[in-house]
């Protein structure tokens, strides 16, 4: 029993510190190298099996290894390829997400002038002194923004770290001396990767699901129309990244966009609208009964820890909060507490 609690306090240590200490890309990024290698290794001994009736137990053995050297080198190859093709955009993207919250804090400041006469006649007089005091915080964040390439090269540093890490202990030799605290956190670390798994695999599909309709519909979609929204390239990019929070991401998303079409018409505007929620209508279908079914947690409940975690940790906590919830509702289910 101390064994066992001891492994939750260690666990649950292990995870503030990630928290207070801002390291939760290399956390995700730990969690992520683990299960391709997993993945992969799986796949290649089908492989040899299926093509290699007997293949020799030193192949078997180095399939591991294979796969630990192609999500490590993956990366980087992916990288390599981007600044080739891309380098203008990766090198200004703080920038470029900077000017885009800029033009959405003048677009609200803006949006009384923006709407028809007869709609702009039905604001409440309260409505401009909300307007001002989005727009001044959106500026605010803007400021931030531009000088926030440290901060995204820090990040995507710690993400390649905690790949590595997660790369070389999804090969590790395994130990079979007796170790009490050691298979407690074996444990403890199963579970937490379950929660990975079920949460932020499934929410990485729905978000490049999101994004691919989102950019038909801003390159394809609006263009026959002769219609343009400014900053699409970063209005996609916004779609995938606050795609993988669930529920507030997408409403971030909806808001984003239609606040851009505002800025070009409120015809443009309201078709944007229109097709986001068409598409999010699908994509909260599947975050409830996919995701849901398999965390077995609430709408509710996802958001109230969502906004306490923000409310704690900032944006980082909006990431850290489904994915530690399920984790610690796998914990109490196994202890049948709830």
């Amino acid at each position: 029993m101390a064994v066992r609690i001891a492994s939750f306090v260690l666990m649950g240590l292990g995870l503030l510190l990630i928290m207070l200490v801002g390291i939760l890309p290399g956390l995700l990024a730990a969690c992520l190298g683990f299960l391709l290698v997993r993945g992969i290794h799986t796949l290649l001994v089908h492989l040899l099996l299926r093509f290699w009736h007997h293949p020799p137990a030193r192949l078997m053995r180095w399939s591991s290894s294979i796969a630990s050297i192609v999500v490590i080198l993956a990366p980087l190859g992916v990288l390599a390829l981007a600044f080739t093709h891309y380098r203008s955009y990766l090198m200004t993207a703080p920038h470029q997400f900077s000017e885009l919250t800029e033009y959405v804090a003048r677009t609200i400041l803006q949006f009384r002038q923006n709407l028809p006469p007869e709609l702009a006649s039905m604001l409440p007089e309260g409505a401009e002194e909300v307007q001002k005091s989005v727009a001044y915080y959106l500026l605010t964040k803007a400021g931030v923004l531009a000088n926030a390439g440290r901060i995204w090269l820090l990040g995507f540093l710690y993400a390649y770290v905690g790949l590595l890490i997660g790369a070389l202990a999804a090969n590790r030799s395994r130990s079979y001396r007796p170790a009490p605290l050691v298979d407690a956190l074996k444990l403890r670390a199963h579970r937490f990767g379950e929660a990975f798994r079920q949460i932020v695999t499934a929410q990485f599909w729905i978000a490049s699901f999101n994004t691919l309709l989102t950019a038909i519909f801003l390159l394809g979609v609006l263009p026959l129309f002769d219609l343009q929204l400014p900053y699409t390239p970063a209005l996609i990019t916004l779609t995938f990244l606050a795609g993988l929070i669930p529920i507030v991401g997408n409403l971030l998303c909806n808001v984003v966009i239609t606040i851009v079409g505002l800025s070009v018409s409120p015809m443009t505007a309201f078709v944007c609208l229109s097709f986001l929620v068409l598409i999010h209508k699908a994509e909260y279908f599947i975050n409830a009964k996919v995701v849901g079914q398999r965390t077995h947690i609430a709408v509710w409940e996802l958001l109230a820890i969502m906004f306490i975690s923000e409310a704690v940790f900032g944006p980082a906590g909006l990431v850290a909060a489904p994915l530690f919830y399920a984790y610690l509702k796998k914990e109490l289910e196994a202890a049948s507490l709830v």
